[in-house]
């Protein structure tokens, strides 16, 4: 048996691959970090559209009047009108708590106003929620007609 010279990588040739490696990788991960931050603040927005537009069938098919509440930067909780008195307070009903940070933590959020859903799907107030993060920022909407969209503009 004879043995063939010639096949293989020299060490030369390893150390050039790991080099260029190297050097396209410390390329990559700035817009890689920009890449995920952009992803994070899509999902949030997703999860609060979800959410809002969960609360506003709930209240369709409970027949009650459901509250979302948004009070520190990125928790929320969804409350519903239990004793049927019309109103929602922020003690009675199914107290849903939210938080995006697990997920998302580098996602914070404002609201214009805490929408109520009434019984057949319309909202009183309206309301802009604004969701931001390094990349930017994304707003989902809650029309009085109880339409939820996520919308790059104030």
């Amino acid at each position: 048996m004879r043995i063939r010279k010639g096949n293989g990588f020299t060490l030369l040739e390893l150390m050039i691959v790991i080099a260029v490696m190297g050097i396209m990788t410390t390329i990559a991960i700035p817009s890689y970090q920009t890449f995920m931050a952009q992803r994070r603040l899509n999902g949030a927005a997703r999860q609060v559209m979800s959410d809002l537009m969960a609360a506003r069938m709930k209240a369709v098919s409970l027949n009650q009047k459901v509250k979302v509440s948004f009070g520190s930067n990125h928790a929320y909780q969804i409350w519903n009108d239990a004793d049927g008195n019309g109103t929602v307070a922020d003690d009675e009903g199914d107290d849903i708590e939210k938080d995006i940070h697990p997920d998302y933590y580098d996602v914070t959020f404002i609201a214009s106003a805490n929408p109520v859903f009434q019984t057949r799907g319309i909202v009183a107030p309206g309301s802009t929620i604004a969701l931001t993060n390094s990349s930017g920022s994304k707003y989902v909407k809650v029309a009085p007609g109880g339409r939820v969209k996520i919308d790059n503009t104030p």
